[in-house]
This record gives C-alpha cells, sequence and structure tokens, in this order.
C-alpha cells in the first residue's frame, strides 16, 4: 500500500509505463470521429478516449488523434467531422473503429447526420463539428472544433475507458 508520493522520475524524465498506468486511474468516455472520405465517397473513422468540451461561446469541443493514425487524414479530409458519443454496449464498434486498416463500417448501422457523415446506431449523442485548429503535442494532434449541430439519439449509459479496459456507469440511487 502507497505511503504517500514518490519519486519516480530521476533527471524529470517519466517512464511511459508508468505514465500510462497512473493516467489509466482516470475513467474517460469514448468517442468515435465519423466522416465521409471525399475522394472515394466512403464513410471513414476512428475511436477516441480524449474527447471534452472546451468552450461553450464559441461552442469547441477537442479530442487528440496519434500522428500515426492513417485514419485521420481521410476524416479530416471532410469539411464536417462527427462525433459519436458511444454507448456501454458499444465496446465492439469502439474496437472497430480503433482498428488500422480494412473496412471500419462493415456490419455497422448508421444514419447520416445532417453534416452527411454517418451517426452510428446506438450512439448516445452526436456532433457535427467543423475542425478550427490542430496543435502538436507531442506523439499527438489536438484537435480543435467548432460545433455546427448536435443532438441526443440513443439512450443508455456511457462506454468508459478505466485502467485499460471498458466498462459502464451505474447511476446513484
Amino acid at each position: 500500500m502507497p505511503t504517500g508520493p514518490t519519486q519516480n522520475s530521476p533527471n524529470g524524465h517519466l517512464d511511459s509505463q508508468r505514465f500510462r498506468q497512473v493516467l489509466g486511474r482516470f475513467a474517460t468516455g469514448v468517442v468515435a470521429i465519423t466522416a465521409v472520405d471525399p475522394e472515394s465517397g466512403r464513410p471513414c473513422g476512428l475511436a477516441a478516449n480524449s474527447f471534452t468540451s472546451v468552450s461553450l461561446n464559441p461552442p469547441l469541443v477537442a479530442f487528440c488523434v496519434a500522428h500515426t493514425s492513417t485514419s485521420w487524414p481521410r476524416v479530416r479530409g471532410a469539411k464536417v467531422v462527427t462525433v459519436n458519443v458511444l454507448a456501454e454496449h458499444q465496446q465492439s464498434v469502439c474496437a472497430q473503429m480503433a482498428t488500422k486498416g480494412g473496412d471500419k463500417f462493415a456490419g455497422l448501422e448508421w444514419a447520416g447526420s445532417p453534416g452527411g457523415n454517418p451517426v452510428l446506431e446506438g450512439a448516445l449523442a452526436w456532433l457535427d463539428c467543423v475542425v478550427e485548429n490542430e496543435h502538436l503535442a507531442g506523439d499527438h494532434v489536438i484537435v480543435v472544433a467548432r460545433v455546427l449541430q448536435l443532438d441526443t439519439y440513443a439512450e443508455g449509459g456511457p462506454l468508459l475507458f478505466f485502467r485499460g479496459g471498458y466498462g459502464g456507469f451505474v447511476e446513484p440511487a
């Protein structure tokens, strides 16, 4: 049992495994960022657990994408991107959106948002956004997007990521 803060970073350098382990104690929601690839006309997307509200006026959100993402350039090519807030029963959808290559929409049902992008069946909410800024940050890009339209979609609890695994939320009685 830990007795208090410890120094785990000699010379000011953090071990990446320890960094991940400690930050894994912070639960995050999970989203799928979707669009229609303007070159192929096919749906494209990726999963992210780094989504947050940034500002009410103007309405801004942010999410982070790895520099190594092969999906982000295709999603980014669309004029509008759609954030799908995933529900607790959509862990397999998240896994499918997180894979590299292939048809990420194979077997998935979806409807078009007003911006023309996939809103995944069962998602709790969707937000149509336009990318305003991208900021390089370490091995990721922080994407800031202006919300154009949004709505709730399905009912249920959120898909959460915690300590390297997925789960749901139990509402207090």
